[in-house]
């Protein structure tokens, strides 16, 4: 895989510790956890400005980009806190996590890709074996008092994999953009917070750690990383390996003590870790030589070799 993909996937392995961690946050309402986490992201983004080369400040940001950025980090987050609060977990959290799977089938609409049947069945069986995390080997049960929040949960999948999508039409715009994003989010969840929430804060020092751990990692430094990797990594791949998130979850809170290990985890396991090859197939065997040099990401733009095949992008 191209260094660009496996920066994209740090982002998928830092959101395994999502659920451990918010679990040892404490009883934080999820709008503040939002804003809290989101402005501890901010800062990581300005900590890194200060080791990368300076910003071109004659570059124009798009409008759409703005529009694109704070969409998706804040209406995920809006409409999947909104999708818990109308309808059950289990069927809510599913639905959302359609994302891997539209961002594969989406990324045949992107200039330069191309949807190959691998592609596609290595995201299913993903999508399999995230069925069998989710709802824990049991059944769904989708009733229609719970319409409202299936459709909020709905529009997260398509927010953001329409986010991960489109910010791959603008490859140019630095990473560091993203900082800003995280800022508006920070910004908007407390507002939300305000009219939605009483407050309640963080009990312990190891629930401020937890708190902090968010921050730093899975709503912080993940959002960078998967930036890079939708924007100059296989798009396709990263779609299909992102299926491994709530896997890798599960894994974590088992080796916490938090959950048992099951024949469903390893199952899970076989599913998503083999989607995950599959969808990889084509990087996997490539040949060196193929072509005389391996080809430009397509999101970037840049010619590594000479006319080699695009490498594409993907959320993993």
């Amino acid at each position: 895989m191209g260094r660009a993909t496996l920066i994209g996937f740090s982002a998928v392995a830092m959101w395994a510790l999502l659920a451990l961690l918010t679990d040892a946050s404490g009883k934080v309402p999820p709008f503040l956890l939002s804003a809290i986490t989101f402005s501890i992201g901010t800062g990581v983004g300005l900590f890194a400005r200060l080791f990368m080369p300076a910003a071109d400040k004659s570059q124009k940001i798009p409008r759409q980009v703005w529009v694109i950025g704070i969409a998706g980090l804040f209406g995920y987050h809006f409409f999947y806190f909104t999708a818990l609060r109308n309808a059950p977990a289990v069927e809510a959290s599913l639905i959302a996590y359609l994302w891997p799977l539209l961002i594969v089938l989406g990324s045949a609409l992107m200039p330069g890709e191309r949807l190959a049947w691998n592609h596609i069945v290595g995201a299913l069986l993903g999508l399999a074996g995230t069925v069998l995390i989710v709802t824990k080997g049991g059944g769904l049960a989708f009733d229609g008092r719970y319409a409202f929040g299936y459709a909020m949960a709905a529009v997260c999948a398509v927010l953001w994999s329409s986010y991960s999508l489109l910010s791959r039409r603008f490859p140019s715009v630095p990473t560091s953009i993203v900082t800003w994003f995280c800022a508006a989010t920070a910004l908007l969840s407390l507002a939300c917070h305000l009219v939605l929430e009483e407050t309640v804060l963080p009990a312990s020092a190891g629930q401020w750690l937890a708190v902090l751990g968010l921050g730093l990692m899975p709503v912080g430094a993940a959002f960078y990383a998967w930036d890079v990797g939708v924007k100059r990594g296989n798009i396709q791949v990263l779609g299909a390996a992102s299926y491994a998130a709530p896997l890798l979850s599960t894994l974590v809170l088992i080796a916490a003590g938090v959950a048992e290990p099951s024949l469903r985890i390893v199952a899970a396991c076989v599913l998503i870790t083999g989607g995950a090859a599959l969808a990889a197939k084509s990087l996997l065997l490539r040949k060196p030589t193929e072509g005389g040099a391996r080809a430009s990401d397509s999101g970037a733009g840049a010619s590594e070799g000479g006319a080699g095949a695009s490498e594409g992008g993907a959320r993993a």
